[in-house]
């Protein structure tokens, strides 16, 4: 089995491939919010077809959420001129080639093996090349070394840092999320910054037979309770509402299907987990 093919994956590292499908959706329609010209690659080389949109309510409200998320994120983390930039659980993320850093940024990938390994094969075969010094690191977020494999492959702590954990948390049980970010926090120096979504309550997803493999591995994280959790350790924390986006961006929400996903957070460290 070759790294390059999407069987190596865990079900939860596959997701990248649906998010990567939604990246490669956006950069093809007219005015995108952002343009990735590596998803489209990803996908093909998983062997999965390119459709013309989501169908479904569900599938169009979690689209037009995966857009405005990356075009948030997108804007946060340039804004954050950090230049220690860590991406948790990076699966196909192209921001290190794709996004215009300043000089002497230091951006982190941490993720499985695998998935990195299919990633790189993608790349390598396009003749990519990152817009900033990339680390690619292999690590398992639940396994509590990982912080020790950051440190060794050159992450300085002393420094403040962007982290981002897009969509990471939800495959995640309630302390498993709050082991995460409680290392994050021992890493981050005073003015760091972490983007994540707010958590929602899960148990009210609607059923999507097309989507389950998505879904069905959700777990949760620490639910509509994340804002308070970051809050109550060290951080101070501000909630941008999807609607929000939404009309920055000139993209109508459809419908909600189910309890709609509250936004997306941006926490500043402050000062030690409490």
């Amino acid at each position: 089995m070759t790294p390059q093919t999407p069987e190596a994956l865990s079900p939860v590292s596959r997701t990248a491939l649906s998010v990567a499908l939604v990246r490669a959706y956006e950069s093809a329609r007219p005015e995108p919010l952002f343009t990735d010209p590596y998803a489209a690659a990803f996908v093909a080389a998983a062997g999965m077809p390119l459709p013309d949109g989501p169908h479904g309510p569900l599938a169009r409200r979690l689209v037009a959420h995966g857009i405005l998320r990356t075009r948030f994120y997108d804007d946060r983390l340039l804004a954050a001129g950090t230049g220690q930039v860590v991406l948790l659980a990076a699966g196909l993320d192209t921001r290190a080639h794709r996004l215009a850093w300043p000089s002497g940024t230091r951006l982190f990938e941490l993720d499985l093996a695998p998935v990195l390994a299919f990633k790189q094969r993608v790349l390598d075969g396009l003749g990519a090349a990152p817009a900033c010094e990339r680390v690619p690191l292999a690590a398992d977020l639940v396994d509590p070394d990982w912080p020790g494999l950051l440190t060794a492959a050159g992450f300085d702590p002393g420094r403040p840092t962007a982290w981002l954990a897009e969509g990471l948390l939800v495959y995640l049980s309630a302390d498993e999320a709050a082991g995460l970010l409680t290392a994050v926090g021992a890493l981050s120096a005073p003015g760091s910054r972490l983007l994540l979504e707010q958590g929602r309550d899960v148990t009210g997803t609607p059923q999507d037979p097309a989507l389950a493999h998505i879904t069905a591995l959700w777990r949760g994280g620490l639910g509509p309770g994340t804002h308070d959790w970051l809050a109550a350790h060290g951080w101070t924390t501000h909630l941008t509402s999807l609607d929000h986006l939404a009309t920055t961006h000139a993209r109508p929400l459809p419908p909600a299907a189910g309890p709609g996903a509250p936004g997306f957070i941006e926490a500043h460290r402050t000062g030690p987990a409490a």
